[in-house]
């Protein structure tokens, strides 16, 4: 039941809203760059490929590169799979598919994330636990990064 207070600032609130011409929202999406999903996970992959190169590095075992980069993997793949998932026409129809999509994809991306590290053990000869566990969460960090290097908003 809405009262007569609701309709009031419903309608002012109505009259005072304009639509951006083209121009405007050209000029405010310039000014606030976004950051590709794809870059990031380019970044990620690339640091996982090095983490696992500094791991081969550092105990002379082939198997800790293995399991490094195995753990760069375990999260690269599900979130290419995410953005993927995000991206496809479905999930960018409606405010609704947007967010039914959005949780779909985060779970089949957790699942895939879960998945592979309970394969793991039959996949990578002679895992290395910690060195997985390192490549993961370096890699699962990078996203900072990305932040942090993204093009800086330009005042208008």
């Amino acid at each position: 039941m809405t009262n007569q207070a609701d309709t009031e600032i419903d309608g002012a609130e109505d009259e005072n809203f304009k639509p951006l011409t083209r121009e405007e929202a050209l000029k405010l999406r310039s000014a606030n760059p976004v950051v590709s999903p794809w870059v990031v996970l380019s970044g990620q992959l690339v640091v996982g490929f090095l983490v696992a190169c500094v791991a081969w590095a550092l105990t002379g075992r082939q198997n800790a590169g293995w399991s490094a980069l195995y753990g760069a993997l375990a999260v690269v793949i599900p979130g290419a799979l995410f953005a993927r998932g995000l991206m496809s026409q479905f999930s960018s129809l409606n405010a609704v598919t947007a967010g039914f999509g959005f949780f779909v994809w985060e779970a089949m991306k957790i699942s895939l994330s879960v998945g592979m590290l309970f394969v793991a053990p039959r996949l990578v000869a002679d895992l290395d636990w910690l060195a997985m566990l390192i490549g993961l969460i370096v890699t699962l960090k990078v996203y900072w990064l990305a932040l942090l290097m993204r093009p800086k908003r330009k005042i208008v």
